[in-house]
């Protein structure tokens, strides 16, 4: 089920007054462009939206951007396809599949973070080799990108296949967080907010997958998610699209380095206190991308290559094969 809502509402008063003295007004206009954004009603990308609209990137585009709340992830890339939104944030190998499928999709980077394996400080559990025998809950199920990077990087540098000394226990990103302060799994491996939240409990990075990607020899490390949007709408939707991108850009230069442009976000990041919002901010900040060009491009062909031997046709498609016209050059 999906909930339509106004940005503009949402964001009024208050949370303008936030960042006020960042950016000089916009006189009101009508918007010469629109787009259709399907988004998880806390998920980051609102983060971004939310930031946006305070600051008005949006309106120096003259471009009107209608948010549409979805309950999870799948919801997102399903009304996607159905041509109900025109653009969502998901990882490039879902859109690479859909390509191969003959869905012509289109990729730009939303985040370069990536998540981490967290312990208890002070446990047992000081590399990947403590992990023999015990239990390690992973965010996803037995296809999840991370868990397959995880057993490739272990098997490249201690020389184990990690699924046969570990009982991966795979649940939902807030449950196996849960499940670890509990004591109930010896670590998680798990997105980057939750692995924030962790971080600001006092728990500690085992490895993070950006030490995973680059110990597998990829190098710069890629972005895992991105904007994505189908190529077919681009004659009609072209110029919003490219009016996003780049107020997305404009705005992420902001939260970069202004402490006070969060103050409109913070409500969507439910942070349980100011250290939990605090890091959450700082990993953000460190996820913001730069420059999509050839090095990345080639770095995602690694990438593609090393889950496709993991992963197989159950994660990548009966069509497999890597498509660099998925993805859009940014700041080449």
């Amino acid at each position: 089920m999906e909930v339509r809502f106004s940005r503009r509402a949402l964001l009024a008063g208050a949370a303008l007054s936030g960042v006020a003295g960042l950016a000089a007004p916009v006189h009101a206009q009508a918007p010469a462009l629109s787009l259709r954004v399907g988004a998880l009603k806390f998920g980051t990308l609102n983060w971004l939206m939310a930031a946006m609209a305070a600051q008005q990137q949006d309106a120096r585009e003259k471009l009107s951007v209608e948010s549409v709340d979805f309950a999870s992830g799948q919801a997102t890339t399903v009304a996607l396809q159905a041509g109900d939104i025109d653009l969502i944030v998901t990882d490039w190998l879902w859109a690479m599949r859909r390509r191969n499928d003959g869905e012509r999709m289109q990729f730009a980077p939303f985040s370069n973070a990536l998540g981490a394996v967290m312990v208890a400080p002070g446990g047992p559990v000081k590399t990947l080799g403590d992990l023999k025998g015990r239990k390690l809950g992973v965010a996803g199920g037995p296809l999840d990108k991370s868990w397959l990077l995880l057993r490739a990087y272990a098997k490249a540098t201690l020389g184990i296949e990690l699924a046969d000394i570990v009982e991966p226990v795979f649940g939902a990103a807030p449950l196996v967080s849960e499940q670890l302060a509990l004591g109930r799994v010896d670590a998680v491996l798990t997105f980057w907010p939750y692995a924030a939240r962790l971080d600001a409990r006092g728990f500690a990075r085992l490895v993070d997958m950006t030490q995973v990607i680059t110990g597998l020899g990829i190098s710069p490390v890629p972005p895992l998610v991105g904007f994505v949007w189908r190529g077919a709408i681009m004659g009609e939707k072209g110029a919003a699209l490219a009016a996003f991108l780049r107020a997305a850009a404009a705005t992420n230069k902001v939260l970069a380095t202004s402490d006070a442009a969060w103050e409109p976000v913070r409500p969507l990041m439910q942070a349980a206190d100011e250290a939990e919002f605090v890091k959450l901010r700082d990993y953000y900040r460190a996820g913001i991308p730069g420059s999509f060009g050839e090095a990345e491009r080639a770095s995602c062909a690694r990438l593609y290559e090393v889950l496709a031997s993991l992963g197989g046709p159950e994660l990548l498609g009966p069509n497999a094969q890597y498509d660099r016209g998925l993805f859009m050059p940014v700041g080449e």
